[in-house]
């Protein structure tokens, strides 16, 4: 007897559109998540804030902070719970001295820009980013708007 669930049509967890706002994105890298059960059972909830989510690197490991996973009201209450705890990041030794090498040499800052499913896995999307100034900020407002008004010329014009 098979029971319908309903299909998650979409694999991603949580966006952190705040850094494309924020930094320019360079490099993109796709990370393994060490979890705990509860916090299994809370993504696939949605219960998780990563807007101000960063990445250190200590002693050739990476760590997500700043994460937020919300603990479900019905899980055990056996567990001690810690909604902010530092989780590690699963990368390749390669990818960790590169991430190593751009922070610390080249004045990168590492974040993290989404969270998805991989199969039956949770996967983090990193990136190398630079810190935009205010100007910047605008500058990429306006180039945004302006692609927008020329898809709607092109639309109006077509139709």
């Amino acid at each position: 007897m098979s029971k319908n669930k309903p299909k998650n049509t979409s694999s991603t967890i949580a966006l952190n559109k705040k850094s494309r706002h924020d930094y320019t994105l360079t490099d993109k890298f796709e990370a393994g998540l060490v979890l705990q059960g509860w916090e299994v059972k809370s993504l696939r909830q949605g219960k998780i804030q990563i807007v101000d989510t960063y990445v250190i690197l200590q002693n050739g490991e990476a760590f997500l902070m700043g994460g937020h996973i919300s603990p479900l009201l019905s899980a055990s209450t056996h567990y001690v719970t810690d909604p902010t705890r530092t989780r590690k990041l699963l990368l390749h030794a390669k990818e960790l001295r590169k991430l190593e090498e751009a922070v610390q040499q080249k004045g990168y800052t590492c974040v993290c820009t989404a969270l998805y499913w991989k199969k039956h896995m949770v996967k983090a999307e990193i990136a190398l980013a630079k810190g935009k100034q205010d100007h910047d900020k605008r500058e990429s407002e306006k180039n945004r708007d302006w692609e927008r008004q020329k898809m709607r010329i092109v639309r109006a014009h077509n139709s």
